[in-house]
């Protein structure tokens, strides 16, 4: 997946995640589990992570430049909320120029000072390994003093963090010369390559009648999919229109008879749905379904990385996309997302509550279009005191071979319901 692809994540004591648990990201990575059960939590992640990866604050995490709603403070990222705890978070990152990158990150709450710092900082590369213990000099310092220990021997040294990754060290004579480069390389990597995160949350922009076009269309439909529409009438009006020809392309298989267009009067445009049968008849989408409206950020997402792959490896994270819509839609999205992980620059996390969707993926892997090691199962429970991560194994014939019990299970019990009252009136 391009230059630098993150491959796991490990996270403990972080939100309702107590005990230490590791997460493997595939290209298709999805999130199954009952209501308020931690699979937000988890899908967030990533995006929390980045504010700490391309950054020059000494803040390990900004959670205000996120656009999401994940904590009020740091202290409701800590399991328990426990005002001096701390929360661990690991990465494993695949690169193109010095293979597999390991990095562990303790973030410490100062509460009586309200700021947080990297408290335990490991990183892991070409048999190197570098460990630094913060050794609880002034907190407030802008370059604090952390432990390094080697071959049963510890120094001090003085180090500047920038979000989770140190930024400068001064090793006096603890370190090797070449094993310094090695680290200092790593982490200038993992800064400058780290993938791009995008968030599409599980509530999408509702729909204006009019808008005004920007000077710029961005090139990410936005946290809520509130760029949609400039993005649509940017590609119609000013570029040549094969964005919307591939949103059509998607309507003509799954809304026949209808297609996306644009509407401009005076100054103002409208996203419209066209009649195929009857041209004059232009419906504004503030008047369709709630379903269309939820869905087309989606579809304008992935047509735009169809046409034009992104440059740096990037992970997209979605929640509920099937929100609203029909269960035959909920299987063409599946599919529009197995489309995705076709492009190697493109990887999916996608929280889900649909059975269609999932019986779609192995339905697809069952035919042989979709490699079943593309695709990570997780199933997120909550015991009532802690959530857990179980991993869902899938053969290549689509079969799963672990599946937790009383996931999906519900029609069938209402099934059974419905037959005992019959039975009982017969």
């Amino acid at each position: 997946l391009g230059g630098m692809s993150l491959r796991a994540l490990t996270i403990e004591s972080y939100k309702c995640f107590d005990r230490k648990q590791t997460v493997e990201l595939r290209p298709l990575t999805v999130l199954l589990g009952r209501n308020n059960a931690g699979k937000s939590a988890l899908a967030r992640l990533p995006a929390v992570v980045s504010t700490g990866m391309r950054t020059g604050s000494g803040a390990p995490i900004e959670m205000e430049s996120l656009g999401i709603d994940v904590a009020g403070t740091f202290t409701d990222l800590i399991f328990g909320h426990r005002p001096h705890g701390s929360i661990h978070i690991g990465q494993r990152f695949e690169t193109e120029s010095m293979g597999t990158i390991n990095v562990e990150s303790e973030v410490q709450n100062i509460d009586e000072y309200q700021i947080q710092l990297v408290s335990r900082f490991v990183l892991s590369v070409q048999g190197r390994r570098l460990e630094l213990n913060w050794d609880l000099s002034d907190p407030r310092s802008h370059d604090r003093w952390y432990e390094f220990s080697k071959n049963g021997s510890s120094w001090a040294m003085g180090v500047h963090f920038a979000g989770l990754l140190p930024e400068a060290i001064t090793p006096g004579h603890a370190f090797d010369h070449d094993d310094l480069d090695v680290f200092l390389r790593a982490i200038h990597l993992i800064r400058d390559d780290f993938p791009t995160i995008r968030y599409v949350g599980p509530f999408r922009h509702q729909p204006h009648r009019y808008y005004r076009l920007p000077a710029r269309a961005p090139d990410a439909v936005g946290v809520m999919g509130e760029a949609t529409p400039t993005i649509v009438a940017d590609d119609r009006f000013r570029r040549s229109g094969l964005l919307v020809d591939q949103i059509n392309a998607y309507f003509r298989r799954e809304l026949p008879g209808w297609l996306v267009d644009v509407d401009i009067q005076n100054n103002l445009y409208s996203l419209v749905l066209a009649s195929t049968s009857s041209p004059e008849i232009r419906v504004n989408l503030v008047d369709t379904g709630t379903g269309i409206a939820q869905a087309l950020p989606i579809l304008v997402q992935r047509a735009m990385d169809g046409l034009h792959p992104p440059a740096r490896s990037t992970l997209e994270i979605i929640e509920q996309p099937e929100l609203h819509l029909h269960p035959a839609g909920h299987a063409a999205l599946a599919d529009l997302y197995i489309a995705g992980v076709k492009q190697p620059s493109c990887s999916f996390i996608v929280e889900t509550h649909s059975e269609t969707f999932i019986l779609r993926l192995r339905r697809r892997i069952a035919e042989g279009s979709l490699d079943p090691d593309k695709i990570a199962l997780y199933f997120v429970d909550h015991d009532g005191t802690s959530a857990q991560v179980r991993h869902i194994e899938l053969d290549r014939l689509g079969n799963v071979e672990n599946w937790p019990d009383g996931i999906f299970t519900e029609d069938y019990r209402e099934v059974r319901a419905l037959a005992d009252a019959q039975n009982s009136r017969m």
